[in-house]
């Protein structure tokens, strides 16, 4: 169907003013748009250079890691052809490689190009936002999404299993093997959101917003989950971060600020 000028320009306004609730639900790459147009370009990588050594800022460009000086002899990062090639040493290190670059807002997003390239068996991704200046939160671990294992999961971790008295209480229960009780389990349920996503080996394009208290993820411009939970609302994503336990490809990076 062939929209007039006319149209798009009176249906634009009509549609960004929408509540999210039913924004969220509308045509194919409205997250996109709305970083775009709503929002500031504050960074951008396409990775375009050779990383030096192996060390936490061998990436460049701001990029940090929180795990490469673990293993300072292991190559975790590589920079080829405008690629950033990620493969976590996660057993060497003890723990999956992070890598994180300073972001800062309270609503925007990243649009992020990534890739499983098939070379190790379980490969996933987790990314989204930290603040280490909050107290009461382990690590600063905000929200995040996390694909991979036949699904895409949204979490709100500020008010969930990184709340300090939450782990606290949650852990015992872990190291015990037990069960946990209904009442913790009913409200960590209410801070995620599941759906499925068959991950294969090509690119795809990922958004992902926090507008409100709301969390908005979409691939190749179609809508994949959403959720709401206060811990979204936090007001400064001061880091926008990646976890990566095993291998995932990297083409291009841009975050957005809106508010």
């Amino acid at each position: 169907m062939i929209v007039t000028s006319l149209h798009r320009f009176l249906v634009l306004p009509v549609l960004l003013c929408w509540p999210a609730s039913l924004r969220a639900a509308d045509t194919a790459g409205r997250d996109a748009m709305w970083l775009e147009k709503s929002g500031t370009l504050i960074f951008h990588d396409s990775f375009e250079r050779e990383e030096e050594g192996n060390l936490a800022k061998a990436i460049g460009n701001g990029w940090n890691s929180a795990t490469a000086d673990r293993v300072p002899s292991v190559k975790q990062a590589d920079l080829d052809e405008g690629i950033l090639k990620m493969a976590s040493a996660t057993k060497e290190a003890g723990h999956a490689a992070h890598v994180h670059h300073e972001a800062g807002f309270a609503d925007g997003g990243v649009r992020v190009r990534f890739k499983f390239p098939g070379l190790n068996k379980g490969e996933s991704l987790q990314l989204g936002f930290v603040d280490r200046e909050t107290k009461g939160i382990h690590a600063g671990h905000l929200c995040y999404a996390l694909l991979g294992g036949g699904s895409v999961t949204l979490i709100d971790h500020k008010t969930g299993v990184m709340n300090l008295e939450i782990r606290q209480r949650r852990q015992g229960y872990l190291d015990r093997k037990e069960p946990l009780p209904a009442d913790l389990e009913a409200l960590l349920k209410t801070k995620q959101t599941t759906r499925p996503w068959k991950a294969d080996g090509k690119w795809h394009d990922l958004v992902l917003v926090t507008e409100g208290d709301e969390m908005r993820i979409s691939i190749d411009g179609q809508p994949l989950a959403q959720h709401r939970s206060e811990g979204f609302a936090h007001p400064v994503k001061r880091w926008f971060s990646f976890l990566m336990p095993n291998t995932v490809w990297i083409d291009d990076v841009k975050i957005y600020k809106v508010r």
